[in-house]
């Protein structure tokens, strides 16, 4: 049995998210061995051919459009202002959010054995909170909560549900300052535990990076893969052409998992599993369960010793556009009706959770060192010029800038779902303040974090009103959208960080 603390954080302080103070205790929780899936699973690997994962991403980012200027989030202001845009889709969004709450414990009623994986960024968490709909989030705790049993009493829905870690601030990885990547991490899960409770954090093992953005540069992925495993994650999610093998070449086995392979300018090394996100971008293959008739085509494969059904993984925003909204219900039912109708959603092509998949197959004999190598896209043209074994951070910096000179596609900005979206380029008036900020916040208490009679610094008003603006200023939109409206929010969040700084 693990251990957890007798108290929950607050799920707000001073009308702000709890986001810091329970550092310590979130660690404790979050770091165990303990199988997650296995005890209660009711699938045996001898009978499945193949498996699919999908997860949905669910995200609204955080603005200062509210009465006076107040922090809210978008989906608040579109309920607020439905003339502009496609605001009118502000009840169906609120909908998306909520309906797995719905879908999960109806398919299970029939007999259908369905899974869902979860990723709800942090700005969108405090959202709901913020806008006072307790409707959601208790739609969300049925199929979360462990003990929280159906009106019947007789099932928990929680086993058919795993729920992905994020960055609290939806900010994408390779451009955030190194030191915020953990901050991000932590601040995510004490979040979410102050919400669903420290058993629902100690089962969340796999991680969404926000827009599938993989780092690229040596030491940047390194921070984020140590930050991870630091946080008690197991696997994370990984956007198939954002990697390659060690030898440079396109992955040959995108079906099975993968061991992505981090080393920094020092010549460190550490490494995670990842599941390989197959395919494009397009929230259809998702919205029509791709995964599913793609998995139909698929027979076990070997791995090491142990033959294992592949898995195809797929991610799509919960929401977003007309198929999320109008046709995923239900080509999500019809799904897993047809399972239920073909082995009982036990044999043949089945729906798996990551963390439930990576247990299984361990538990099958799999050992992670049998999972083909991976790294970030580019990377072996950098370790062509430095030695790995011998490397120091000036040689790689030497060689990143000569790959750069000879080849004009070279970049260390990472890869994400798309190749045709910069997250950096056009954006200096939003990264240099976002940098700025980042850099005084860390000038301001990391000393003070250092001294250890000061550890209760991250409970302070002071420290969390600057954390969440540094944090927020970090989000992916404001730099999606172009110039406008959207990088003069990012502007206000840096000024008003400023003045707390």
């Amino acid at each position: 049995m693990l251990d957890f603390p007798t108290t929950l954080p607050s799920e707000k302080i001073d009308d702000l998210p709890n986001i810091s103070g329970w550092e310590a205790e979130v660690t404790r929780v979050v770091n165990h061995d303990a199988p997650i899936f296995l005890p209660t699973t009711n699938l045996k690997l001898e009978n499945i051919n193949a498996v699919f994962a999908i997860a949905l991403h669910m995200h609204q980012p955080t603005i200062p459009a509210g009465h006076d200027g107040k922090l809210i989030n978008n989906l608040q202001y579109m309920f607020e202002h439905p003339q502009e845009g496609d605001n009118h889709n502000a009840a169906p969004f609120a909908y998306c959010y909520s309906r797995m709450g719905d879908f999960i414990p109806e398919l299970v009623n029939q007999g259908c054995n369905p899974r869902v994986m979860l990723d709800y960024s942090g700005n969108l968490l405090w959202g709901l909170s913020q806008m006072g709909r307790n409707d959601i989030i208790d739609n969300l705790k049925r199929i979360t909560c462990d003990g929280l049993r159906s009106a019947g009493g007789d099932r928990t829905y929680q086993p058919y549900v795993e729920w992905l870690g994020t960055m609290w601030g939806h900010a994408v990885i390779p451009s955030t300052p190194i030191p915020d990547i953990k901050l991000h991490i932590l601040a995510w899960q004490q979040h979410f535990a102050a919400i669903f409770g420290w058993e629902a954090l100690a089962r969340v093992k796999g991680f969404s990076p926000p827009e599938m953005h993989l780092p690229n540069h040596p030491d940047t992925l390194f921070a984020f893969i140590k930050a991870l495993k630091e946080c008690g994650y197991r696997w994370l999610l990984v956007q198939e052409h954002s990697v390659e093998t060690i030898d440079g070449q396109s992955l040959t086995h995108k079906h099975l998992p993968h061991r992505l392979v981090a080393r920094n300018s020092q010549g460190e090394t550490i490494s995670i599993t990842a599941l390989i996100k197959t395919q494009g971008s397009d929230t259809k293959l998702v919205a029509q369960m791709q995964p599913y008739y793609e998995a139909k085509t698929l027979s076990p494969q070997k791995l090491g010793n142990v033959s294992i059904p592949p898995i195809v993984s797929q991610i799509g925003d919960g929401e977003n556009g007309g198929v999320m909204m109008n046709e995923f219900p239900s080509a999500f039912k019809q799904a897993w009706g047809d399972m239920a109708n073909n082995g009982g959603g036990k044999s043949g092509t089945v729906g798996v959770c990551g963390t439930e998949y990576l247990e299984l197959i361990a538990d099958a004999g799999c050992k992670s060192e049998d999972f083909p190598e991976c790294q970030p896209v580019g990377q072996h043209q950098i370790w062509q010029r430095v030695n790995p074994e011998n490397c120091q951070t000036e040689a790689v910096e030497n060689a990143i800038q000569e790959l750069k000179q000879i080849n004009p596609h070279f970049h260390m900005d990472g890869a994400s779902w798309t190749n045709h979206i910069s997250w950096v380029k056009g954006y200096e008036n939003v990264l240099s303040p976002m940098y700025e900020l980042s850099s005084l916040f860390h000038q301001k208490f990391d000393n003070l974090l250092l001294n250890n009679s000061e550890k209760s610094i991250t409970k302070t008003s002071e420290y969390r009103q600057a954390l969440v603006h540094n944090l927020l200023l970090q989000t992916s939109c404001f730099r999606y959208w172009g110039q406008g409206m959207w990088t003069d929010y990012a502007r206000e969040i840096y000024q008003r960080g400023l003045k707390l700084l």
